[in-house]
């Protein structure tokens, strides 16, 4: 077989092609004909049969790098520029087997060296011949000594320079069977071996009800292999080249699937190293712009009917889908197909949605409590009662006048809705909720751990990062030249202003995002004085709402603005840092995203839960900020209400906005923008035809960046679910209706929208756990402050049990308003209206505990708000601890490994061991009946020599015996 492919040599296109761009655009976006752009952008329908596989069709491609293919420059001759096109089509696929690899690398050094024109001299020939600069010339250079040292290590190579895409060659890489193997075992991967075993069901009444539900469940799980049930198990053991009688090697070419063919290769492409400008990998060279990208293939097409089953189209059809949101997901096919990494993440996914399930119907029960008692709440019948007359102090200076507490009617109503006696029990069961969410995941953790093969595996060290490692040697060189190959590594010290910064410019985006909401704070201000002041009477009846909404969507656009804007200075801080490997990295990048968005999100509602209404002062000795702004005080039903319209709308419009129409929207974008610039105007009729290959058609696709966004917003939501779920019972419902939807986006976003990721193989969701049970244990500490402090809890326990007549909450509304002599008021703070009501007010009402202007201590605070404060405190404390006493037990009981599965464990063990004895014990039978065999071969040979040697002797010694009576005779005769 030849060495070197032959490829067709298209001309590129004409130059009048580039004209029609504008107007291919304008007949898209302008007069909506959509069918254009189908035809041109690479869709799903392509035939990219011979992209899976070399030119031979017989070597899987199993990785996929892209460059830059210079053009030729304009002023050279045409025939000049073919004859460069056609050096640069030439694509070199070199094969190296077991024993001729030294050979054949060889012989293609020979031939670059005696053939000028071979593609890897060019960037030497287009020095010389003034088309290439420096740059690119060198960077020709770094690729083509790569892509030696990877044919060193065993990989083949083949190259496409001309291509459907103009200006960009693919290096296609296939791992023979024996590089596989080596890379398996310096891996430890597990892979299944020939021996099976049945898996057998206990009898018990557990396991019964069990197999019921299942089969009452069956409609809703996925038509796929890894979700109907299978008794048969195939034991595990680390792959060995020593052992390799113990594996099913009858299909080599299926025995490691695509998923592990490119994990092995990209491993190999993370610690190949180039000694050009201290290249440190695959990394390193897709940094400085050797190759532009490097990715495994999709298994093959989805949407064409007559395309062949692949694992892709099965993923597509059975998960991928709007249509099947009510069935489970094929986690086991996700694995395969995607890794365990991605595959644990969906896993958690799906458990953490349906654990929505019972704290939404259970939230959605303290909601439709809320709304059957609002007519029996005494407080609020108080405050609506056509006959209460209480007259309430103004709400801001000048501008603000009196006004009728049955005016708030609306707002008492809606706040028994969210705060009611059931907020108490709806907090304590989300604590537990969240205890139980825990636990399960732990349990279904090591059972996936189990099914996929995962006990035993501890993650081994990862590879130094290229940067690190640059900056490692660039320290050497500083310290000692001559024995730079000394090995260093970074200190502290070395860290230190990287540290400074961190904390530097932490400090400084928490400042910048409490300034906002300081900001925030004086628009509601203002926005009030103003609304007050308008000459419409609807306008001034609804200031509140207005105020409310509008601040709550101001501060859902500055949190979506600065969620971009942390995400992208968490990840510069953390390069600053330059941590040594990649889980380092990443971990670092998670902790300092989490701690900016988390403030981002919950400073606003923080300080509505917390500081609004607190630090007010009083009539006639008010709070103000510059001299001039009055901080804000709460409405009459207190600041839950508000938290609640602040909570759902920064909760919903970041799930509407952020994680839907973001993640549908910004993927395409990006895809067409790619394609357009791909294409260069080259919107010809004959371009709509080709079909492109499995390779080109994944270049357009967006590269994968990792599951830290999908993860952080998940966190954030679950922080919304639990932190201040004591104000807004229903966020447990928005989020699981959010989370049907998210499941099916992403899983369509891995499938049809991002290249197919590198499979990374884990055990557990890493730092992601930690966070869980962090947030899960500061959200009982706020929900006790929220129920206590935000809510009127606590005062209505006081008053109906302490200071009620007659123990009912009959007068409660009274005992919550202090009094107020209007003539009191500061000089120039007074109403301009005071005559608003249509009769002068002498005294005032305000909502707080001090005593009246008649007393002998006027306004000071009252023993009431000691009593109220020592009960509020007192909550908290018991609060806490009961809460956290329970959820420490649910923790106990529920045991982190399923009984079944360590049973399990334990038996594949023993069936291991017992496997391994026999295969030892069959080998030496084997080698004992070889030499038995043997010496009885040698002692047949023996006898048969001796018998002929005998033979032999027996008849020497008869011609000696003949010749000698011969002789006898002849002496006779001549006697």
């Amino acid at each position: 077989m030849t060495e070197e492919a032959e490829v067709e040599i298209n001309p590129y296109p004409k130059s009048g092609s580039e004209q029609q761009a504008p107007q291919f655009l304008r007949d898209v976006i302008f007069h909506g004909k959509f069918k254009l752009l189908k035809a041109l952008t690479p869709e799903e329908n392509t035939h990219c049969q011979n992209g899976l596989f070399f030119q031979d069709g017989q070597r899987r491609v199993d990785y996929v790098l892209t460059y830059p293919v210079k053009k030729p420059g304009g002023g050279r001759s045409s025939r000049q520029s073919v004859q460069l096109l056609a050096e640069n089509a030439v694509a070199c696929s070199l094969r190296r087997g077991p024993h001729n690899g030294g050979e054949d690398l060889r012989h293609h050094q020979a031939q670059r060296a005696g053939n000028p024109s071979c593609p890897q001299s060019l960037p030497m020939a287009d020095l010389e011949g003034g088309a290439l600069n420096g740059h690119e010339d060198h960077k020709a250079f770094r690729r083509e000594e790569f892509e030696g040292k990877l044919r060193d290590m065993g990989l083949e190579l083949e190259k496409e320079e001309v291509t459907k895409i103009p200006g960009v060659g693919f290096v296609k890489i296939h791992a023979p069977w024996n590089v596989l193997c080596r890379e398996a075992e310096f891996m430890k991967l597990k892979m299944p071996t020939k021996k099976v075993y049945e898996v057998k069901q206990s009898s018990g009444i557990v396991e019964k009800i069990s197999s019921l539900v299942s089969k009452v469940l069956e409609p809703l799980h996925p038509q796929v292999e890894e979700h109907q049930p299978k008794n048969i198990k195939h034991l595990s053991h680390t792959f060995s080249r020593e052992k390799q009688h113990l594996f099913d090697l009858s299909d080599k070419d299926y025995f490691f699937d695509t998923k592990t063919r490119s994990s092995i290769v990209f491993e190999i492409l993370k610690r190949t190293k180039c000694k050009a400008k201290y290249s440190m990998g695959i990394t390193s060279l897709l940094g400085s712009g050797v190759y532009t990208a490097a990715y495994p293939l999709h298994d093959g097409d989805i949407n064409e009917e007559s395309a062949e089953p692949n694992d892709r189209k099965l993923l597509y059809e059975e998960w991928a889908n709007y249509s099947v949101f009510y069935k489970y997901q094929p986690i086991g096919l996700v694995r395969k197909y995607f890794g365990e990494k991605i595959g644990l993440y969906f896993a958690w996914l799906g458990l953490y949605t349906q654990m929505l399930i019972p704290a939404s119907v259970v939230g959605v029960i303290v909601f439709l409590y809320g709304c059957a008692t609002v007519d029996d709440n005494i407080p609020s019948m108080e405050i609506c009662h056509p006959k209460n007359n209480i007259t309430m102090c103004p709400l801001c200076d000048r501008v603000c006048s009196y006004w009728k507490l049955s005016t708030a009617c609306g707002t008492a109503r809606a706040s028994h809705l969210f705060d009611n006696p059931t907020t108490v029990f709806f907090s304590i069961f989300m604590a537990l909720w969240a205890a139980m969410f825990m636990e399960h995941w732990k349990r279904r953790q090591m059972r996936l751990n189990y099914e996929w093969d995962l006990t035993g595996f501890e993650e081994e060290e990862d590879h130094p990062r290229a940067e690190y490692e640059f900056k490692v040697m660039q320290k050497s060189l500083r310290k000692d030249k001559k024995s730079h190959h000394k090995m260093e590594k970074l200190t502290c010290r070395d860290r230190l202003p990287a540290y400074m910064a961190n904390i530097v410019m932490m400090l400084l985006m928490i400042g910048v995002t409490f300034a906002i909401v300081f900001g925030v704070i004086l628009y509601r201000i203002s926005t009030k004085a103003a609304l007050h002041m308008s000459s419409s009477s609807i306008t001034r009846n609804h200031v509140q709402l207005t105020v409310k909404t509008t601040a709550a969507i101001i501060n859902l656009v500055v949190i979506l603005i600065l969620d971009e804007v942390y995400g992208a200075v968490a990840r510069w801080l953390t390069v600053l840092e330059i941590p040594k490997t990649d889980k380092s990295f990443e971990e670092r990048l998670i902790f300092k995203t989490f701690i900016l968005k988390f403030f981002n999100a919950f400073t606003p509602i923080i300080y509505i839960a917390f500081f609004r209404g607190r630090l007010v002062g009083r009539p006639g000795s008010y709070l103000y900020v510059f001299e001039s702004y009055r901080m804000e005080e709460c409405a009459h039903g207190g600041c839950l209400m508000e938290l609640c319209i602040q909570l759902s709308i920064t909760m919903l419009g970041k799930q509407l906005i952020q994680n839907n129409l973001f993640e549908i929207g910004i993927p395409k974008l990006k895809k067409l923008i790619r394609f357009i610039r791909s294409k260069q105007g080259a919107f010809q009729e004959e371009e709509r035809q080709k079909k492109l290959q499995r390779y080109e058609t994944d270049h357009f696709l967006e590269p994968f960046a990792g599951l830290t966004p999908e993860y952080m917003e998940m966190i954030i939501q679950f922080g919304f679910v639990t932190l201040f779920v004591a104000s807004f019972p229903l966020a447990p419902l928005f989020a699981l209706l959010n989370n049907i939807i998210e499941i099916r986006l992403d899983a369509k976003k891995f499938v049809t929208e991002l290249r197919r990721p590198v499979a990374a193989r884990a055990k557990d969701i890493g730092i992601w756990y930690n966070i869980l049970k962090g947030v899960a244990k500061v959200a009982v500490i706020i929900n006790a402050f929220v129920i206590s402090f935000t809510s009127d809890f606590i005062p209505r326990m006081v008053y109906q049990y302490t200071y009620s007549p007659d123990g009912s909450m009959h007068g409660f509304v009274n005992h919550t308003l202090s009094y107020f002599n209007v003539s009191h008021f500061q000089e120039g703070k007074e109403t301009l209206d005071p005559l608003h009501l249509g009769y002068p007010v002498e005294i005032c009402r305000y909502k707080d505990y001090r005593e009246p202007p008649w007393s002998a201590t006027p306004y000071e605070i009252s023993k009431e708000f000691w009593t109220v404060l020592a009960v509020r405190l007192a909550f908290v404390i018991v609060f806490q601890n009961i809460v956290m006493l329970m959820s420490d037990i649910v923790d106990w009981l529920i045991p982190d490994i399923p009984k079944d599965i360590s049973l399990q464990i334990h038996k594949e063990k023993i069936l291991l061991v017992d496997h391994f004895m026999k295969e030892e014990q069959r080998k030496i039978h084997i080698l004992e009946s070889r030499v038995s065999t043997g010496s009885k071969e040698v002692f047949s040979r023996s006898n048969n020599n001796i018998t002929t040697m005998t033979h032999s002797c027996s008849q020497l010694h008869t011609k000696c015996t003949k010749a000698s009576n011969a002789s006898n005779d002849v002496f006779i005769v001549q006697s």
